[in-house]
Order: C-alpha cells, then structure tokens, then sequence
C-alpha cells in the first residue's frame, strides 16, 4: 500500500515548525514515524501536509537545567538510552529503554512521538510520570510562537489520547533529577522480548541512615489509559523500612487497582500482574539504595 497524496513540509527551527502546523489545514507531524508511517501507507490515516519534525535539531538535544533533565521531543529512543547525561542522572530511563521494542526500533523512535502515541502500555509514558514529567507544548497563535507546561499527571485524556488542541505540538520533556545513590528499577511483562508490556512497573526510592524510606515513586502502566502514578501508596511507604511488610502493603495495593480490560489478558490476570510487579520493582529499587547521613 501507498499513502494517498500529501503535501510535504520540513521546517528546519521550532518556530516554522508550530507555524505551519498552526497556519495548515488537515496537518500531521512526523516525528520518528514509526507508528505513523504504516498507518498512513494503510490509509487508515489520510492527511492533506505532513510536516516533518527530523531536521529541527533544537528539538533534538538532552541536557540538565538546575535539578531538572530536558529531553527535546525529537530525541531518538536510542540516543536517550545511550547518553551518558541520562545514565548518570536518570538511570531508571536507561533500564526502561533496554525493555522497549528493538534497537532498530529505538534508533529511529523519539520520546515525544511515544508520548504522544499514548499507548497504554508504552514504557515511555510510565517513566515519564514516575520522574514527575513536564511537557512543554507549543503553539502559534496571533502571529507569534506561545509555550505552556503540562504536568505528565494531566497528560492522558482517554485511551491514546493527550491533551494536545489543536495546532499544538509536543516541544519538550522535563524530568526530575533524583539525588545519587536513589533506588530505580523497571519491571514489567511481556508476552516476548520486544512486545509492550501487558503491565509495566516504574519504582525509585531514597531512604535515610536508618534504612527508613523518605522519598518514594512509584507508577504502573498497562492498567489504565494513561501511566498511574500510586500516590497513597507513596505516602504509606515513608518512614518505614526497607522490609518485607513494605513490599507486601505495596503488592496488594497494585493488585487492588481497577485495572482496565482488553482482549489480551483478563480483569484478574492483570491485577495479578501488577502486584507481582510491583513487589519485584520495589524490591531491586531497595537493593540498590545508598543510605543517605
């Protein structure tokens, strides 16, 4: 199959870009194209200019500003996983992008294309939320370029859907910078290596010089529409120590989710899921914990 005609544009500056994606009519971006593109060779997807985000290379760069990482949307799967900034500051991410599809995949794939494809299950959006992501969305409107944040919490309206309007576009990705020695793993299961996982597990944690816990994050994806981030469960998990009681009060929280249904697994099967998982996330995030003095 072939796309039905388009017409193809390629800004080379953020600003262009959000110009003509504000100025064209039945318009798409093209980021790393991976969802996109069959979609389109299919015609399940028809659209009258595509706009081509590749060569705008602001959109591209990771860096730290003060305790927070920026991820320009545009950055490749791969380059994230690879940079040594992200490793150093952002471990979890690295872990979680070892369980994301193939490196051929990874090397073409960006962070904000997989934000914005919002699949349920994607590991992307999960760490996102569990490093207390902020998106900057931008936009143009009389005649100028305008930005505006979004908690990653607000991200997800419904299934595979953001809350991006219209003539929007996905800018970058902020990321908290959790202090040296935290606890982080990634969990999640999958049918085979390389598929999304049916639930996924998100966990980082930091604890004081007694073992006890003080700071913990925890999200599970693959139960609902968007990542869930386990506030209440956060909250009960301070100030307690690094124990089997801990894990189990977190494990049967997970399990308790209402998780949604889909024809891959059951309502139980899932749930089940989610409390093994995170049990095994919270357990690897304990064992890699430095105590802080």
């Amino acid at each position: 199959m072939k796309p039905s005609e388009f017409l193809y544009h390629a800004p080379t500056t953020l600003d262009e870009a959000v110009q003509l994606l504000g100025t064209l009519e039945d318009a798409r971006v093209l980021a790393g194209g991976q969802s996109l593109m069959p979609m389109m060779n299919f015609r399940y997807l028809m659209t009258s200019h595509l706009i081509d985000l590749n060569g705008v290379e602001a959109l591209t760069r990771i860096e730290q500003r003060g305790d927070r990482l920026h991820i320009g949307a545009m950055a490749r799967q791969r380059d994230i996983e690879l940079s040594p900034l992200v490793i150093q500051r952002a471990p979890l991410i690295r872990e979680a992008y070892q369980l994301v599809s193939h490196k051929q995949i990874r090397n073409r794939g960006t962070l904000g294309g997989s934000l914005c494809q919002l699949d349920p299950s994607s590991e992307q959006p999960c760490f996102t939320a569990a490093l207390d992501g902020v998106l900057t969305i931008a936009r143009y409107e009389d005649g100028a370029v305008t930005h505006r944040e979004l908690p990653m919490s607000d991200w997800a309206v419904m299934y595979m859907t953001p809350a991006l309007e219209e003539g929007e576009l996905l800018a970058g990705i902020s990321l908290d910078i959790w202090p040296e020695g935290h606890g982080y793993a990634f969990e999640e299961f999958a049918r085979r290596h390389g598929d999304y996982a049916i639930v996924g597990v998100a966990a980082l944690c930091t604890a004081d010089a007694q073992g006890n816990l003080d700071r913990v994050s925890l999200t599970i994806c693959g139960v609902a529409p968007g990542p869930v981030r386990m506030h209440d469960v956060e909250t009960a998990l301070r100030g307690r120590p690094m124990d089997d009681a801990a894990l189990r009060m977190a494990s049967d929280a997970a399990s308790a989710l209402d998780v949604m249904t889909d024809a891959h697994v059951s309502t139980d099967y899932r749930q089940h899921l989610a409390g093994v998982l995170t049990e095994r996330a919270l357990k690897r995030a304990f064992s890699r914990v430095a105590r802080q003095s």
